[in-house]
């Protein structure tokens, strides 16, 4: 049976916890910040989780005040740590995780963090407090893939877009000096989005991506025209351009480099100056100080997520700007979504059977032909 959302507000003072957990993601600082201040201001006692669950199970409370979150807005990353923890999975995990609600008095938890991190809350909040009441839990979407469901954006995902353009860009001033066709790989294992995305912002003549459901056969002859159509007379190689940039998400399995050695056997003996390069940004796209964006949406997602828990509402997250479904808040970009909501749509989003995977597909396709004229 699923938790309540709806259970005791808190009537005075109350302790909230705050962990971020799973992969990090630019802007996880500025929600953690945003949550503290706001719960602060409100009179609660905040205590930061570190290392995620795993911090949880293993008593890594440490309370927090205003200047322990101050300047954190500017950094990447989580101050906090993140960790994976299979413990929690399991009853005894969940045993102890009782056990130290109890010993530390937590009213709520605020849990920041993807997929599995909501998971992870779902569970919390089936959890009861020192106090014998619910706890009250409510996550905050933190992806740079873009793949939980609920949100339009999670945060890290503006940041992660921008740095993708920032180092395609430079990649392209040496691929452009040498005449060169460049493979830039992207994370994205589950979800195509930075592939998307960034391909349509860096300017690239093809992006690869899982969400397409073309074969690796049908993905090298795409490619294989492409590059073509830019080495034909009159196409982009006698013009300004003089380069091919090919965008492909992590979660496609046709690796780098078998595309390579692909167009350079195919190709070679037809474009004999063809020169290909390989270039897999990895973890480079998770770092850097968060955007803008990501600050100022993380700290409104943070604020209506403690006024959640204060009023008591709980197995909940707040969503970004969310075409439809939500519960409304006092933000008008901030909606509230049940956890089973978001996680069920979370794998929908993986599996590109929802429709918001199916509008990103539709709306890339309606405009890849045109990439590489």
């Amino acid at each position: 049976m699923s938790p309540l959302t709806q259970v005791q507000p808190l009537s005075g003072p109350g302790k909230i916890g705050i962990l971020t957990s799973g992969g990090d993601a630019p802007g996880m600082n500025a929600a953690l910040r945003s949550a503290t201040k706001v719960a602060l201001s409100r009179g609660h006692r905040v205590y930061g989780i570190r290392h995620g669950f795993k911090g949880l199970l293993d008593g890594e409370l440490v309370e927090m005040d205003h200047g322990d979150v101050d300047d954190i807005v500017r950094q990447g990353g989580t101050v906090l740590g993140s960790a994976r923890e299979l413990r929690f999975k399991e009853p005894a995990g969940k045993e102890l995780a009782q056990e130290r609600l109890m010993e530390f008095g937590l009213d709520g938890v605020v849990v920041i963090g993807g997929d599995g991190s909501l998971t992870g809350a779902r569970e919390l909040a089936k959890l009861d407090t020192a106090r014998g009441e619910r706890l009250r839990v409510v996550g905050i979407p933190a992806s740079i893939d873009n793949d939980v469901g609920c949100t339009s954006l999670a945060i890290g995902v503006d940041t992660a877009v921008n740095t993708i353009v920032s180092a395609v860009d430079r990649i392209s001033d040496t691929a452009r000096a040498h005449d060169r066709t460049f493979i830039v790989e992207v994370m994205g294992r589950d979800c195509g989005y930075l592939a998307m995305v960034g391909a349509i912002a860096s300017a690239a003549d093809a992006v690869l991506y899982r969400e397409s459901g073309r074969s690796h056969d049908e993905m090298l002859v795409h490619l294989e025209e492409t590059v073509r159509q830019a080495y034909r007379p009159g196409g982009r190689r006698s013009r300004a351009k003089r380069m091919v940039l090919i965008i492909k998400a992590e979660g496609v399995t046709l690796p780098a480099e078998r595309i390579k050695a692909h167009l350079d056997a195919t190709l070679r003996t037809e474009i004999p100056t063809l020169e290909t390069r390989v270039t897999v940004l990895g973890h480079l796209v998770r770092g850097g100080a968060p955007s803008a964006m990501d600050r100022l949406m993380a700290a409104r997602l943070a604020h209506i997520a403690v006024r959640a828990l204060e009023a008591g509402r709980t197995n909940l997250m707040t969503g970004w700007r969310a075409s439809e479904g939500g519960e409304e808040t006092m933000d008008r970009d901030v909606s509230l979504f049940d956890l089973d909501t978001v996680l069920r749509e979370t794998a929908e989003l993986r599996a590109a059977t929802s429709e918001t995977a199916q509008r990103r597909v539709a709306m890339l396709q309606a405009v890849e032909s045109i990439f590489a004229l």
